[in-house]
């Protein structure tokens, strides 16, 4: 198998056709965006953690019964993952009140939450990925009622698998996002990426932040904070 032409970029990652029509190469790039793409940043080495991160992860998940588009790690940036069709859904798993949870509904940040609270959120740049509920998703007609109630229930059993996963590097999973899309015969698979660019991750001891909310708040150290993430997780410079 070869790499070919580009098919896609987006904020941050290419997507490349290949000599085999079932696969494509996902090659993840070193720019942090945030607020669609209205505030930029680069982190040098990025690109490859979100590369090794999400590749363990859809390991992880795979390994529990929840199926992904992974295939094989090609390099130590770009991955060959499973063609499917896209569902322009978000599905955000939310275990502690952070960012527009506390904005909307008025829970101090930090706030643990009973349970954990499920978002759909149509993806579209042009509207700012607007939050939809079920009726929304009809009117669309970007997803049946029955693949919105399996996206939920495998999302909600990745949050127990990932949520293990980053306590046993005394990290807390505050939230995060899935994506997922549709094979040739129709069944559902995790898909995209599952990093620091789409998850919400504090220190369990100090709630220090170590994702992209160092860009998005103007904290700065989102370098420090993404080298942190990968010496926790062991994964080489």
């Amino acid at each position: 198998m070869q790499k070919k032409e580009l098919l896609y970029e987006g904020k941050a990652k290419k997507v490349y056709r290949t000599t085999d029509p079932q696969v494509y190469i996902v090659s993840y790039k070193d720019d942090v965006t945030a607020r669609n793409g209205l505030q930029r940043g680069i982190v040098v080495g990025k690109g490859t953690l979100s590369n090794r991160l999400s590749n363990r992860l859809f390991q992880l998940l795979e390994a529990q019964g929840i199926p992904t588009h992974f295939v094989q790690e090609w390099s130590d940036r770009e991955t060959v993952v499973k063609k499917v069709e896209m569902i322009p859904l978000e599905v955000i798993v939310r275990n502690v009140a952070a960012g527009s949870l506390s904005k909307r509904l008025g829970f101090p940040e930090g706030t643990v939450l009973e349970q954990p609270v499920l978002e759909f959120r149509y993806k579209n740049d042009q509207l700012g990925d607007p939050m939809v509920n079920a009726s929304h998703i009809s009117a669309l007609h970007v997803a049946a009622q029955e693949e919105l109630e399996h996206m939920a229930r495998l999302s909600l059993q990745a949050n127990q698998i990932l949520r293990e996963f980053f306590a046993s590097v005394q990290v807390d999973l505050i939230d995060f996002k899935l994506e997922f899309g549709r094979t040739p015969e129709g069944s559902l698979l995790v898909a995209d990426e599952i990093s620091l660019d789409t998850c919400r991750l504090w220190d369990s001891e100090t709630h220090e932040k170590l994702d992209k909310d160092r860009l998005v708040q103007d904290l700065g150290g989102a370098q420090e904070a993404y080298g942190n993430m990968r010496r926790r997780l062991g994964f080489p410079q």
